[in-house]
């Protein structure tokens, strides 16, 4: 009976544990539900696989624009970069001969250079130095392996007698050029057309031109030469034969010197670098920024004379960093002076002349009567005289004599030279009068060489170079600084520089008194 029950109980538990199966188990759907419904969730099973498949490629389709815009973006910020890095490192490319401030020359031997006109004499005694033509060719003659000249003017040849000297020079530049003696020249846009230059171009000469009309409204007035990265020209001369024959000029020659080398070449990669460029870029070479400047001079000894000494450029477009403008340099040098500031330049005319408007431009006019006013400085002016002089000259040397009446130790005085009325009675030919261009200032302490007339127009918009050297002993005989006043004062004494201007040429009195001198101080 315990064997029954059992039986019983345990058949019992199978039959629920069934009747629950039953209940839990789904209802099979009728063949014509499933049949019908396995259509419609196909289907939709379908739409959900092609929506998830179309949202997936959309979100790659997006992660992938995306990542190219992110990519773009990153390859064009790179290539700025790279441009930025080779705009600011060495995209010049310019060679330097290993040249560094470590190993170049800073023993140097530095000579006056000077034009003076036939006719134009002075009196036995007084200083007289290397001739322009001379020193030219003297370092065309020590070229070995470059000649790199910066000029505003190329015409060194004319039917006239006194353009025989420009001949020579341009013969002896075509000699160089088939020695294979590298030539650079670079000039102005304006002298595009030049026979000089397309002939010697076609010589083998690498010419480049550059606009300083699109640049800045202006002009380029640079002189200077750079002969194998060790000697150098810096004057008022340009490449032109009236500088070899009619018009008084002045310049400085320094040799064996690569240290100034280094600095000034810097300056013609820059104009090397414009070339064929309408306008200025934005982002200058480090290979283009100054060596040396006003507070970082370059010291060397000049004659067996220590000088420190440093190059300026302008206008302030084309100043990379730490290159000095001109004016600030002419600055330096009359904030130098400790008893006097001698001034030559052809004009004197401190205005600018911005799209059509006049403006007074008061720096340079302005530091000679702080120097005059505020420090008791003697002041020399001495300027240019000849038919081309503009009046507005007369007005500004009145304003600054007026500024010394009445004050006790304003002690200013300017005259003009005049070499006009000389060439009308030796050549009876306007066409032939000379003028003095020299363009420098020299103290007790230091000059200043440059490029440019104290025209404020020419310091705002044109290109010129300057050379400054200061000087504390200038007791030796073969000081520059000595050399540079002897010549101011052998110009200022002459006769050629007078007080007042005489309009007519008196051709009577000028034979009796072309020997004496005017020592009035």
């Amino acid at each position: 009976m315990e064997g029954r029950s059992d039986w019983l109980a345990a058949s019992s538990r199978h039959e629920g544990f069934e009747q629950m199966r039953l209940k839990t188990k789904p209802r099979e759907p009728s063949p014509s539900l499933t049949r019908g419904g396995s259509n419609f969730y196909s289907a939709v099973k379908q739409q959900d696989y092609s929506a998830s498949v179309w949202l997936r490629r959309k979100e790659k389709l997006e992660h992938s624009q995306q990542k190219c815009i992110v990519i773009f973006a990153l390859v064009c910020c790179f290539a700025i970069l790279v441009a930025l890095i080779f705009s600011a490192v060495d995209i010049m490319g310019e060679d330097e001969d290993g040249l560094s401030e470590k190993n170049c020359q800073n023993n140097c031997r530095v000579a006056l250079v000077e034009n003076i006109p036939e006719g134009i004499n002075y009196s036995d005694s007084a200083p007289s130095h290397l001739s322009l033509f001379q020193g030219w060719m003297n370092l065309l003659n020590m070229a070995k392996k470059s000649v790199d000249i910066v000029s505003s003017q190329w015409d060194l040849s004319d039917h006239h007698p006194s353009a025989c000297q420009g001949q020579f020079l341009l013969d002896k530049l075509k000699e160089l050029l088939s020695q294979n003696i590298e030539i650079k020249l670079v000039s102005d846009i304006l002298h595009k057309e030049s026979s000089i230059l397309k002939e010697l171009e076609k010589k083998g000469a690498e010419v480049m031109y550059i606009n300083m009309t699109a640049y800045n409204d202006g002009h380029l007035q640079s002189s200077f030469w750079i002969v194998d990265r060790q000697h150098i020209y810096i004057g008022s001369a340009s490449l032109e034969w009236k500088s070899l024959g009619q018009m008084k000029e002045l310049g400085v020659i320094v040799y064996n010197c690569s240290c100034l080398v280094l600095d000034l070449q810097r300056i013609f990669a820059l104009y090397s670098s414009l070339k064929s460029k309408n306008k200025v870029p934005p982002v200058w070479s480090k290979r283009l920024y100054a060596v040396y400047d006003a507070e970082n001079k370059l010291t060397l000894e000049l004659n067996e004379t220590k000088s420190e000494i440093f190059v300026s450029n302008s206008p302030k477009l084309l100043c990379p960093k730490d290159r000095v403008l001109d004016v600030d340099a002419i600055y330096n040098v009359v904030d130098d002076a400790e008893h006097f500031v001698y001034i030559a330049v052809t004009d004197y005319l401190p205005i600018i002349n911005i799209t059509n408007e006049t403006r007074y431009w008061p720096y340079l006019d302005g530091k000679i009567r702080e120097a005059l006013i505020l420090r008791n400085i003697k002041v020399r002016l001495l300027l240019s005289f000849s038919k081309d002089t503009n009046p507005l000259t007369f007005n500004f040397i009145s304003s600054l004599k007026a500024i010394c009446t009445e004050v006790p130790d304003c002690n200013l005085k300017v005259k003009f030279f005049d070499l006009e009325e000389e060439s009308a009675c030796l050549f009876k030919s306007s066409s032939l009068l000379k003028l003095n261009r020299n363009k420098y200032v020299v103290t007790d302490r230091a000059a200043y060489i440059g490029n440019f007339d104290w025209v404020g127009t020419y310091f705002n918009q044109n290109a010129g170079t300057g050379l400054v050297i200061n000087q504390g002993d200038t007791g030796n005989k073969s000081s520059i600084i000595k050399q540079l006043k002897a010549v101011f004062e052998r110009d200022w004494y002459s006769h050629y520089a007078k007080s007042s201007t005489a309009k007519l040429p008196n051709c009577s009195s000028y034979k009796y008194n072309r020997a004496a001198t005017n020592k009035t101080t």
